[in-house]
Formats: structure tokens, sequence, C-alpha cells
């Protein structure tokens, strides 16, 4: 309430109060880049990260098949074409073998999503980038804090996005940052994010036809609220995983996210699972019924949407099978169920087992 009280007594409310600066800041540190640039939300930024780099007209982006449709919409808004690819059987992740597989003479970059807070292989990715020469990029909503080999989620390609969304660990109602540590990158996207607007220069003097996108401060305030509390609360949920997993045992019928052993920290955003053999949307009822914020999967790959199947955008689809099969019999649950102490984290395992 502190934080919201000063921007209130301001005169400034909107994106140069410097408390939004101080909070790119202190989130770029936090994810070891460095650079942040904030905006309004994390489809923003996405679209600001890849026309930054100079995706456009023509140039192909590979992205996972499995996402929220921001990860596929923000390169078909800069002009380009997403290319789908497959994700591995178990980790909810890209697969670079078919990222690898579908490079081809017009891919700019490889977009990488760390889904539910699990990081995608990172090692393996970023080599297959460096050996064709395209750009990684990352899609980081997921991934507050979460590490891979001691290095946080977005510090690994030339920049990462970030969603502050309503349902993320970290979140404002609405928000986004783009993470960079090339300083000439983040003064592009600084500048599209600001009306075109170059440090040293007349408020009206305009170089690029950029757009408003700032965050406002009162985003910032509540932001830098919850960032002093992020590590306990990913500290909590990773307590609660152990606990969860040891109260569930060895029941048959859930084969959970398989996390690499290099993902020494996870965000925890969500809990995800596949049912093995069962039935995915009875099993979800039963889990909703014992009030338990459970969701089955997507209902289709990114390229069932209506525009990718109509044509009206375009994109190209690799061989998904595995995206295929997680579509009837994945599920997710949502970060709040293992915020709670150790007897309600027991109480959400056992319920989860009677629901197999």
């Amino acid at each position: 309430m502190e934080l919201l009280q000063g921007v209130l007594r301001s005169p400034q409310w909107g994106g140069f109060n410097p408390l939004v600066g101080s909070f790119e800041d202190a989130f770029a540190k936090y994810q070891g880049a460095e650079f942040g640039i904030s905006a309004v939300n994390g489809t923003v930024t996405l679209e600001m990260m890849l026309a930054c780099a100079g995706i456009g007209l023509g140039d192909e982006v590979i992205v996972p098949a499995i996402s929220f449709v921001s990860t596929a919409s923000a390169v078909t808004r800069v002009g380009a074409v997403p290319v789908f690819v497959d994700i591995e059987p178990y980790s909810f992740n890209m697969c670079p073998e078919a990222v690898r597989r579908a490079i081809g003479p017009r891919t700019k970059a490889v977009m990488a999503v760390h889904f539910g807070g699990s990081m995608a292989e990172v090692d393996a990715l970023m080599g297959i980038c460096a050996e064709k020469g395209v750009l990684f990029l990352e899609d980081a909503a997921h991934a507050h804090g979460s590490e891979w080999n001691g290095k946080r989620a977005g510090s690994f390609g030339l920049a990462s996005s970030f969603s502050f969304q309503n349902g993320k660990i970290l979140t404002a109602g609405e928000g986004g940052m783009v993470l960079t540590s090339d300083a000439e990158f983040a003064g592009n996207v600084r500048s599209f994010a600001n009306q075109g607007r170059r440090p040293g220069y007349s408020f009206f003097h305009h170089f690029e036809a950029g757009n408003n996108y700032r965050m406002s401060a009162l985003h910032a305030a509540v932001l830098t609220a919850g960032l002093e509390r992020l590590d306990g609360q990913i500290a909590r949920r990773t307590a609660n995983w152990a606990v969860f997993l040891e109260e569930f045992g060895g029941a048959e019928g859930i084969r959970w996210q398989s996390i690499p052993k290099a993902v020494n920290r996870n965000a925890w955003y969500l809990v995800l699972g596949r049912v093995i053999g069962g039935d995915r949307d009875g099993f979800v009822k039963r889990v909703q019924a014992a009030g338990i914020p459970c969701t089955p999967f997507y209902p289709h790959p990114l390229y069932g949407n209506p525009m990718y199947v109509s044509g009206t955008a375009a994109c190209r689809v690799e061989p998904c099978p595995n995206t295929e099969a997680y579509i009837r019999d994945a599920f997710w649950i949502g970060f709040r169920a293992l915020m709670g102490d150790e007897g309600v984290t027991r109480e959400v395992a056992r319920a989860v087992r009677a629901a197999i």
C-alpha cells in the first residue's frame, strides 16, 4: 500500500514515474539480464521483441505447437510466419530435434517457451541456433525465477519476454517486460515502446513509428511489492511439491511433467500431468469437485486456431504427434494449489490421487 500511495500522491502516475524504471532494473537484475523494458502486457512485449530483432515479412520463427496464442500471434502480427514444431513426450516443452528438422532458409529465430515454469532444453536449442545462424529468443511468461544450471530464465538469447498478467506468479493484473543484455537492442525496444523517442531529445521528437506501450507506475508499484515476495513463494511451492509427491505416492494413472536435471529452480507456475490410459475429462471434473484449480489441456494445438486453419494467417506445421496426444490426455493444476501449508498440500495430493 505504501508504494501505491506514493504513486497516487505524485503528479506522475504513468510510465515516466521513476518507480517504473526502478522496477525494470530490479526485475532485469533478478533474472540475470542487463536491461528491462516494461510494457502494458506480455503479448505486446513479444511483438516488441520480434520487431526489434528485425523479424518481419516473409521470415519464419519456430515456436512450439503448444502455448498460449500470443506465442504465435506475435509472430503473425510482425508479418512473419510461425513454424509449429512438436513438444517432447513428457516435458511439455519443444523438442530440439524437431526444431533442427524445421529450420529452413527463411528461419530467422527459434522462440522457446518454458512451459509451466520448467525450462526448455536451453543448451541443445542454443547449440542448434548457433550452428544454423538463427536467433534464440525466450517466451518466459511462465518462468519468473526459474533457473537452468544456475542461470535464470530470460537471460540466454538475444532477448526474452515475460508476462505479469492476472494469472501469473508475479502479477499486477496486466503488464509485461522485455529483457536483454544487448545495449543497442535495449535502446531500440525502449524507443519502440515510447513512441519512437530517444534519450537526450525533446519529448516531441519521434525517430520511428513506435507506440505508447509504457507500463503505468501503479502497475510497477504492485509488481515491486510482489517481487520482494517471489523468492519465498517459489520456495514454498518447491517444498510443497515434494510433500505432494510423497503423499501421492506411487499411484498409477498419472505421468507428471518430466523436469530436466539442469532445471535447478522451477517457479512451479503450473503442475502439469498426463492421464495415462484413463478418462482425462472425468478426472479433471473430479479434481475440480474437490475444490482444486484443475484445467484440461488446450482444446487444440496453436495451429488448430481458426486463423491458421482457415489460412487467414500463414503458418507452417511440422509433424506433431506428441502435441496431438497431449490435447487428449494432459491437464494442469494452478500454482495456488501449492501455496498452502503442509497439511493442505497433503489434502490436495490425496484428492488428486482419489480422482484417478
